[in-house]
């Protein structure tokens, strides 16, 4: 009997040891587990709402405003409570990207050019020697608006691609102060300048439009290469094909250059960022396309052409350089058909044969 009492006696000890562990075991898998749930249902209903609840709100609020969701700003006039204008940052991108690289590769493969053309080709000499009569080809208003245009277009362009470059090119060279100094001074030659050039170019190109209208000789003067490969030299009129098509370049890329430069030169106009952003791609791209053409244009007009150069700086060209490159504007001249244009046999203005 003591011995099964004593027996006995120990089932309830056993059962409490047992319902202790049992309890610390349910207790701890339930803290486990309770975490898993809690992610298992905050997951679900992010699912359901979307990705807000999972980014930082403050995120959602900034994406909201370079969508161009409007709020309270304390600026007054064009843009008011335009928190952000996201397309700075593109214009940006496209700016110091794609137009700086493509357009310095571009000016550096036009200046090879012209140098290979030199080597290979060489100038363009007069077939015969010079007879020290002179043919009248230029006025002298039509030399004074050339040089007027010309001088500012050259200033411009070095200050334009100044500021475009200039941190690449020019800050290395001169250091910080000294490229921030030439900046600003480089700044405003370029808008002090520019509407001057705009109103030169315009009247440059009301003067000058009806002589570069284009013929069917032009494009027997493109087929043969206007005489630079080969011996014979194409008929041509005061003005060839080769000079029609740098008119009408800068015709086009002039007027889209000084119509996106006066809208940056002026933005007290009205003018959003948005239209002043796409002003100053366009003004880059004519700019520099501009800044190519007339790389060739010097160059034909001075060191690839003897004797052109004359022509432009003192109004008179040598009758033998006439009958070459502009035959048919000579047989005009002695006509009398040309009433601004001269022959003079009179040996003013002769010059040596070079």
């Amino acid at each position: 009997m003591a011995n099964r009492t004593t027996a006995g006696a120990g089932v309830p000890g056993r059962n409490h040891r047992r319902a202790v562990i049992w309890s610390f075991l349910i207790i701890l898998a339930g803290t486990l587990i309770a975490p898993f749930g809690g992610y298992v249902y905050v997951a679900a209903v992010s699912a359901q709402t979307g990705s807000e609840t999972q980014a930082n709100p403050r995120a959602n609020f900034w994406r909201a405003v370079r969508e161009g969701d409007k709020g309270y700003t304390a600026v007054q006039g064009q843009e008011t409570d335009v928190l952000i204008q996201n397309g700075g940052e593109n214009w940006r991108q496209v700016r110091n990207g794609p137009l700086a690289n493509y357009g310095g590769w571009l000016l550096a493969a036009i200046v090879f050019a012209i140098a290979a053309f030199h080597v290979i080709v060489g100038r363009a000499r007069l077939a015969e020697p010079r007879s020290g009569n002179k043919v009248m080809r230029w006025t002298a208003f039509d030399r004074t608006l050339h040089w007027f245009v010309a001088i500012l277009f050259i200033l411009l362009a070095i200050t334009g691609l100044s500021i475009l470059y200039g941190r690449a090119v020019v800050m290395p060279v001169m250091g910080k102060e000294g490229f921030a100094a030439y900046a600003e001074f480089a700044k405003n030659v370029h808008n002090y300048l520019g509407p001057f050039f705009v109103a030169g170019l315009a009247v440059m190109l009301l003067v000058w439009i009806k002589e570069h209208a284009f013929t069917k000789m032009d494009w027997e003067w493109v087929k043969r290469g206007g005489g630079y490969f080969g011996k014979a030299h194409p008929h041509a009129g005061k003005v060839n094909a080769g000079e029609k098509v740098w008119f009408w370049l800068l015709f086009v890329l002039g007027i889209v250059l000084s119509a996106s430069g006066l809208i940056l030169n002026f933005p007290n106009f009205g003018f959003e960022r948005e239209t002043m952003q796409i002003s100053n791609i366009l003004h880059i791209i004519s700019g520099v396309l501009l800044v190519g053409v007339s790389l060739g244009h010097i160059y034909i007009g001075t060191i690839g052409n003897e004797a052109s150069f004359e022509g432009m700086l003192t109004g008179y060209v040598d009758e033998v350089w006439a009958k070459q490159h502009h035959d048919l504007w000579l047989e005009d001249v002695k006509k009398g058909t040309i009433g601004s244009a001269q022959l003079d046999r009179t040996g003013v203005g002769q010059t040596r044969p070079a």
